[in-house]
């Protein structure tokens, strides 16, 4: 029997945290960038935005699961995000890949201009600067992030302060309306009505 208090975990450190192009546009950012904002490298997405009604809307999730950004720019005192710079690389037919596709969408609807940066060796400064422009001519030329809506919400439970679910009447009076029901339901009994 083996003692298992030598064990090691089964998790090792990665040679590289980033590769060689990501590393020459690091490089690139903080020099175009000084102090302006705060480079942080491979966010994930879902440390940026998350998912209105997650309940409803659980289909969506698996979009931005385990998907990062490779840069995000923030602000050096709020750490507000200001822009998300993604390395781009060539598809076949010069076509958009869907992930850079879902990308440009992601954060276009937040308001959050992504630059697209082509994955090279070298970057030039005047090139970042152009793309950056680009990005915020897109983006609605530097429109606040959207804040969100009170339909983007879901109840919590007035019984037990659980999330509550989206729920139809399936008989009575109100067959076929919609109502927020806990989700610990039927052991909870808290009902919320949509209006």
């Amino acid at each position: 029997m083996t003692d298992t208090s030598e064990q090691r975990l089964p998790y090792r450190l990665r040679e590289r945290f980033l590769s060689s192009t990501e590393r020459a546009l690091l490089r690139a950012l903080t020099d175009l960038m000084g102090e302006r904002y705060v480079i942080c490298p491979k966010v994930g997405l879902n440390e940026i935005f998350y998912i209105v009604r997650p309940n409803e809307n659980v289909h969506f999730f698996n979009k931005f699961f385990r998907k990062h950004v490779d840069f995000l720019l923030c602000d050096p005192k709020t750490l507000q995000p200001a822009f998300g710079v993604e390395m781009v690389r060539a598809a076949a037919q010069g076509e958009p890949r869907e992930s850079d596709s879902f990308m440009e969408a992601l954060f276009m609807d937040a308001g959050l201009p992504l630059v697209h940066v082509p994955a090279a060796d070298v970057y030039a400064a005047s090139e970042l600067v152009m793309l950056f422009q680009l990005a915020v001519t897109k983006s609605g030329a530097g429109a606040p992030a959207r804040a969100a809506s009170p339909q983007d919400n879901v109840p919590n439970c007035p019984i037990c302060g659980k999330m509550m679910v989206l729920r139809i009447h399936r008989s009575g009076a109100n067959s076929g309306q919609q109502y927020y029901g806990c989700m610990d339901s039927p052991k909870c009994a808290g009902v919320v009505s949509i209006r």
